[in-house]
């Protein structure tokens, strides 16, 4: 009888890869990273093992945004007190937050737990092109389309 295969987290070997977001749509973009940080992109997937690879995006201040996003776009947050709602539109966090923006994108599609939140911790954004992880050899990740 076979026995279906569980990945332990200690045995768990991450890759490092390097994605470029010039040109790329924002939420196409941001789907298929959270794959990869979760595992999915590999056999040895296991739901409640972290077996994702760390993610390097560069040049996060170029990314896109289809249709009317960037001027209806709006990115809310409070300060938990009476008439502390902040907005800002897409273009402003485009121009003025870039990182920011593709967290935010990417961890709304990663699990809401603490297993999440250590797949969080995979994920590098830079909004420039350089980036100070060659040490680990990061490998060049193609986006499908």
């Amino acid at each position: 009888m076979r026995t279906t295969y569980m990945a332990k987290a200690n045995e768990v070997e991450r890759k490092w890869y390097v994605v470029d977001a010039e040109g790329k749509t924002l939420g196409r973009l941001a789907s298929e990273v959270a794959a990869i940080l979760r595992g999915k992109n590999k056999p040895t997937y296991t739901p409640h093992v972290d077996t994702g690879d760390h993610v390097i995006i560069v040049n996060g201040s170029k990314i896109e945004l289809t249709g009317k996003k960037l001027t209806d776009k709006i990115y809310y947050r409070h300060s938990m007190h009476p008439g502390g709602l902040k907005t800002r539109t897409a273009l402003e966090m485009r121009t003025n937050y870039p990182v920011q923006m593709l967290e935010l994108a990417i961890k709304g599609m990663l699990p809401k737990t603490s297993l999440g939140r250590q797949m969080f911790k995979k994920l590098h954004v830079y909004a420039g092109s350089e980036h100070p992880h060659q040490a680990q050899k990061p490998e060049v990740y193609e986006l499908r389309g």
